[in-house]
């Protein structure tokens, strides 16, 4: 059982079945939180049920789809949480054109609107409470964009504009809004992009698709344990006063000036002739 330093304060993570939800999850609890994960089924609740025990700490599960707004009201009400880890979503690999409305808006839908309303509705509770932390998971894909990722940045874009308009409309209750921006690590998604991939098949960007995923999979072995972001994570819910975000990976370091010193035009001349547009 982790000892217990922060008052039993609640901690909410979403997603928490794998990758770096489920490492968050442990690692708070570690840090002493009542930390409950949650899931989309009961086999997903197993396995951090799991990982927790493995790990020495315990952890509670909660079953929730956080597209559904009942079950998300239901479950902030349950457990009124302190801190909230938004953490939930799942990558769309496709060009702009190859991505119809129904598949786009489930991505706005899981990664952009479930964690400002997850958000909306905990804010009261952490009112009451005197203060609160809500941790946004984001990604070095919420300040850059590259191809055949767009709708999926499109969100992460969207949750860091949303995050920093929240940031200073709660900063007076004592509630601290910060933004976690993972580069890659070694989660479930990369194998779920080469499915994406794979039901594009006949779009003119295939080449395009098969290049991109080739030199996603030429990184995977110097990618970092998701318990690296975890620890940011962790660390933004533990410190006194956070900062407005946090870089998590080397490779997320590198973006960033990269991003923040490259002509456009050279990032998307090279961009282009890497993926072959």
């Amino acid at each position: 059982m982790g000892t217990s330093t922060h008052d039993e304060r609640t901690v909410l993570v979403t997603g928490a079945n794998s990758g770096i939800g489920l490492a968050a999850a442990v690692r708070a609890a570690a840090a002493g939180f009542r930390v409950v994960g949650t899931v989309r089924s009961e086999a997903k609740a197993a396995v951090l049920h799991e990982a927790a025990e493995a790990a020495g700490v315990e952890v509670a599960s909660d079953l929730l789809d956080v597209s559904d707004t009942d079950g998300c009201a239901e479950v902030i009400e349950r457990h009124r949480p302190w801190g909230l880890v938004n953490n939930a979503g799942f990558p769309v690999i496709g060009a702009v054109e190859d991505v119809v409305d129904d598949e786009a808006r489930a991505v706005f839908e899981v990664m952009t609107l479930a964690p400002m309303r997850l958000a909306r509705l905990a804010l009261p509770h952490m009112r009451a409470a005197g203060g609160g932390r809500i941790v946004n998971v984001s990604s070095v894909y919420g300040f850059t964009t590259t191809p055949f990722s767009g709708w999926y940045q499109g969100t992460k874009h969207a949750l860091e504009a949303l995050s920093d308009a929240l940031r200073m409309e709660v900063a007076a209750d004592g509630i601290q809004v910060v933004l976690v921006q993972p580069g890659g690590f070694r989660t479930g998604i990369w194998a779920e992009n080469d499915a994406g991939a794979e039901r594009r098949a006949g779009s003119r960007y295939a080449e395009g698709y098969r290049r991109s995923l080739a030199l996603t999979h030429r990184f995977l072995p110097i990618m970092g344990e998701p318990d690296g972001a975890a620890k940011m994570i962790v660390g933004a819910l533990t410190t006194r006063s956070p900062r407005a975000r946090y870089l998590a990976g080397n490779d997320a370091w590198v973006i960033a000036l990269v991003d923040r010193v490259a002509l456009t035009s050279v990032k998307d001349r090279l961009t282009r002739l890497t993926l072959g547009l």
